[in-house]
């Protein structure tokens, strides 16, 4: 597994003594070898190990914190910590992190991690990062595309949301919707790969209340069958966020608040699979292939009269009038 260190959390390491850029260094090299080595952090698809740093000269102990992609592994922040007596395994303690159990959470929400201020704060700045790069391509290429956002959301807002969804709303989530809280699509498709949509803060509430209606239903006909053989088809921690268009939420992605990753849904309950995408990954890569068109993997972003059009969703009638964004 590839290990690739923020230069942000080199420099953190560099001010933090002189041994710990070296005990960085191992943890990157351990890492590689055991990528899924780390606990969860409180912060949604992040990761953590605690470093002992007794083990390295000048280096107190460390929180570190990662993200594991397909094929690669993103170490993101790095932090001192004090934790005597606790449990390491060759320098490296992996079950430290913040209590995710849920205990004494209110029956019938979601179990939702916690994310701690400076994590938290980590994550609004990465967010708020991606989704500046994308609209500022948005601006200078696609102005319809641009004109299409909506304002962000109001913390009232957001706190109503909440109360409707009775979940949580996870940091990075909240942290978008304050940016933008929807997409109405420049001339139809959306400003995401696949031309898919950021959805309205009421479309957000409609679909996860047609999909919760789903999974009533569905648990109303397992009623007394076996554990394995009964369907899931929604879980409470999964909130809609991206759909296929601003008029069509028959499919789309959903972001699940327990585990801070997203996965698809459909409809016609065929694409319920989650992936190892977090909402940071997803934008941040969405931000570099609008900069690196020529670099882009899983789609290709292009324009069709001021309106960013992504490759796998021209309309065949329109193909002679795409073109592909430069960068």
């Amino acid at each position: 597994m590839h290990v690739e260190i923020e230069p942000t959390v080199r420099d953190a390491a560099a001010r933090l003594g002189g041994g710990v850029p070296y005990a960085l260094k191992a943890l990157a090299g351990r890492l590689a070898d055991e990528p899924d080595m780390g606990r969860p952090s409180g912060l949604p698809g992040i990761l953590s190990v605690t470093v002992d740093g007794d083990m390295f000269e000048d280096c107190p102990d460390l929180s570190v914190g990662y993200v594991r992609e397909p094929d690669r592994l993103r170490i993101r922040f790095l932090r001192p910590v004090r934790s005597p007596g606790s449990p390491t395994a060759a320098g490296v303690d992996t079950e430290t992190g913040p209590d995710t159990s849920g205990e004494g959470r209110e029956p019938g929400r979601a179990s939702v991690p916690s994310a701690d201020p400076a994590t938290a704060a980590l994550t609004v700045r990465q967010v708020a990062d991606a989704w500046h790069r994308i609209t500022d391509r948005l601006r200078h290429h696609a102005p319809a595309s641009y004109a299409a956002l909506r304002a962000g959301a109001s913390p009232a807002a957001l706190a109503a949301l909440e109360a409707d969804l009775d979940v949580p709303l996870p940091v990075e989530l909240r942290a978008l919707w304050l940016l933008t809280c929807g997409d109405d699509g420049g001339g139809g498709p959306g400003c995401l790969p696949g031309n898919r949509v950021l959805m309205s803060l009421d479309a957000v509430a409609a679909t996860y209340r047609r999909e919760r209606d789903f999974q009533a239903r569905e648990d109303a006909r397992d009623a007394g069958r076996p554990e394995d053989e009964r369907i899931t088809v929604w879980k409470a921690s999964r909130i809609p966020v991206v759909a296929l268009g601003p008029f069509d939420t028959t499919s789309g992605l959903y972001l699940d608040a327990a585990t801070g990753h997203l996965g698809r849904w459909s409809r016609f309950g065929d694409e319920h699979e989650e992936e190892l995408d977090t909402l940071v990954t997803y934008l941040e890569e969405t931000a570099d292939m609008l900069e690196a068109p020529a670099l882009a993997t899983r789609d290709r972003p292009g324009l069709i009269d001021g309106t960013l059009v992504w490759l796998s969703g021209v309309d065949p009638a329109q193909e002679d009038r795409w073109r592909p964004l430069t960068g």
